[in-house]
């Protein structure tokens, strides 16, 4: 596609943070509310517990699923959904097998 594409395409103008408002159809919420929740109901059932790492730990709770939801978006393609999630393959192999995915 050129980049005159249409203004939901990525070709068509839209920036990497406005992929953030993607919607969930189910919540009609965008995707960063979504998470802004579950990790602020995280923290409040800590209770009084510490924790470090927290950035590892959200991006391994979200990368899973992640790469779940986009490989059965195209099939089981990985050369497909490495190029949506925009890593190379090898890449994507590596993290399916991180998280036992293949």
């Amino acid at each position: 596609m050129s980049s005159s594409g249409s203004p939901d395409s990525p070709e068509g103008g839209r920036t990497a943070a406005s992929h953030l408002d993607v919607m969930d159809k189910r919540s009609s919420k965008p995707l960063r509310v979504c998470v802004k929740e579950s990790v602020e109901s995280y923290l409040r059932h800590l209770d009084g517990h510490e924790v470090s790492e927290l950035f590892d730990l959200v991006m391994v709770e979200v990368e899973a699923p992640l790469l779940e939801s986009v490989l059965a978006h195209t099939n089981g393609n990985q050369s497909r959904a490495a190029s949506m999630l925009g890593i190379n393959r090898a890449t994507l192999r590596k993290k399916l097998k991180r998280h036992d995915l293949i």
